[in-house]
């Protein structure tokens, strides 16, 4: 192993380190070994076996080194122009969401063409270890979900749960199944920490109470604790907002929410909750008034809508690109604020007439680019929760401004660490200069050009590189794409369908 690899393997290893927010002490507790060889083997100056690669490969939830283990890495030669049309799949987080709420429902549950990622993926797995049946039914990914009478919480899977952050919102539906239970601390990006109180404070009035030691989440529920009053949610987050919905359906009683997210994948939720059997006002607004059920059991079949998120990043590839290409089945009232900020900016672009995703309820668009010299927008980018621009959204624009002529301020105040992912632009070419941890300043125009660089351990930062690479001159390669499975279903492969060209590859 010559030093110039140890060195490079030894900054993988950091880098993975830093991203998990570990110490070199940590580290080197999760390894049994000590902080100077913790220390040694990011110097590049410590030899190590496959084994040990491998250990520091699972305590880090990194592949540093994968052997015969599937694509992990993009090959991408630029730059690229697309063409041709594309249909938005349905969303991730919406799917994730409906197959935690699947655990309040003792009947069956079809979901129509569920996302097939690695998050749901993991979903799956633990979902399983409880004794939930659940199969693929065809090539179209629709799911059937057949849930146990008894759920057997003891026997968890608790390697697939830390690899999700979603894991958290089986709170809100188990707390009506047992007295007692405990869940595995949630893993997921590396976006800082994310604190769980927000979640507590939206269970409480249910009788839940959880305490976090020795990695896992020890809940306990008083039967006898009921809410008395209406929820204020603390934070207008999504998943917080989903997690008191779900306890509010098996609550028979009148629930009110208020300050509720009405993002995209609640409102799927709310659909879903509906077919169940839940009374459900106030859709679309930040206060919902739930009245739920004794107990349900029903056979259901619902269809998620599609992905705002993923419509974004197709229309930040044309963009970046200067390509002509049509997105279907985009949900136009969760991206109307961004396409209102891209117009000011500069962009063009044509819509069809609205129709009705599968849902029955959200309102879908087919949309063409066109090629389009964009400006820096008058006022910093930052987001909102919904109807303001979506904060998964927010990281796009930063290689939009890349390529758009001025100065773009872009404030993530959600996240304590994202932004600090998007200076990796710079080693294509940009101008990126991060001001604090939240706010980056971009200069453009770029001309990007191709460079190996490692995958940012965030889902939206690394496809942001992804289609920076797109618009890149030469050949660029982007290492460890697991992120990226995590969020998006064939992602190269479909980016490939409008022109790109994307390899996929592994080492040896």
């Amino acid at each position: 192993m010559s030093a110039d690899y140890k060195g490079r393997i030894g900054n993988l290893i950091r880098d993975a380190r830093k991203h998990r927010g570990l110490t070199q002490t940590q580290l080197a507790e999760l390894l049994a070994t000590s902080q100077s060889a913790i220390n040694r083997i990011e110097k590049g100056h410590q030899n190590l076996s496959l084994e040990m690669l491998a250990r520091i490969g699972a305590a880090l939830d990194s592949e540093i080194v994968a052997v015969g283990a599937g694509p992990t890495h993009l090959r991408v030669t630029g730059p690229t122009t697309l063409s041709g049309s594309i249909d938005v799949k349905t969303s991730k987080n919406a799917g994730v969401a409906l197959l935690c709420a699947s655990l309040l429902n003792q009947g069956r549950t079809v979901l129509r063409k569920v996302a097939r990622i690695e998050e749901v993926n993991r979903l799956l797995e633990v979902l399983g270890s409880l004794g939930v049946t659940t199969r693929w039914l065809n090539d179209e990914n629709d799911l059937e979900i057949v849930p146990p009478r008894k759920l057997e919480l003891g026997a968890i899977d608790e390697t697939a749960a830390r690899r999700t952050r979603s894991v958290i919102m089986f709170l809100g539906p188990l707390l009506h199944r047992a007295d007692a239970f405990e869940l595995p601390y949630a893993g997921g990006c590396n976006l800082g920490t994310r604190t769980v109180e927000p979640h507590m404070a939206a269970l409480r009035p249910f009788g839940l109470e959880v305490k976090a030691t020795d990695g896992m989440y020890h809940a306990q529920v008083n039967r006898a604790i009921e809410p008395g009053r209406p929820i204020v949610l603390t934070e207008r987050g999504d998943t917080v907002t989903e997690n008191a919905l779900m306890a509010a359906a098996l609550h028979p009683g009148t629930t009110v929410i208020r300050n509720a997210s009405s993002n995209y994948m609640v409102q799927d939720l709310c659909f879903y909750l509906q077919l169940l059997g839940v009374g459900i006002e106030g859709i679309g607004s930040t206060t919902l008034t739930v009245t739920g059920c004794e107990t349900i059991d029903v056979d259901v079949d619902y269809s998620p809508s599609e992905d705002p998120i993923e419509a974004m990043s197709l229309l930040a590839a044309a963009i970046v690109t200067k390509s002509e290409i049509t997105i279907r089945r985009v949900p136009i009232e969760f991206l109307e604020i961004e396409l209102a900020l891209l117009e000011e900016m500069g962009f063009r672009y044509l819509l069809s007439e609205e129709y009705v995703a599968a849902n029955g309820h959200t309102r879908l668009v087919d949309l063409t680019t066109q090629p389009s010299e964009l400006h820096a927008p008058l006022d910093k980018i930052h987001p909102m929760p919904f109807p303001g621009l979506n904060i998964d959204n927010l990281p796009f624009f930063a290689v939009i401004a890349a390529v758009a002529e001025g100065q773009t301020l872009l404030h993530d105040w959600v996240y304590e660490n994202r932004a600090i992912y998007l200076t990796d632009l710079n080693k294509l070419g940009g101008q990126v200069k991060l001001l604090d941890p939240h706010r980056v300043m971009i200069e453009g125009p770029t001309s990007f050009t191709g460079t190996e660089l490692v995958c940012p351990p965030a889902l939206r930062p690394a496809v942001v590189i992804l289609l920076a690479m797109l618009a890149s001159k030469g050949t660029s390669v982007l290492r460890g794409t697991y992120v990226i499975h995590r969020g998006y279903e064939d992602l190269a492969e479909r980016l490939n369908l409008l022109g790109a060209q994307i390899e996929p590859f592994r080492d040896i």
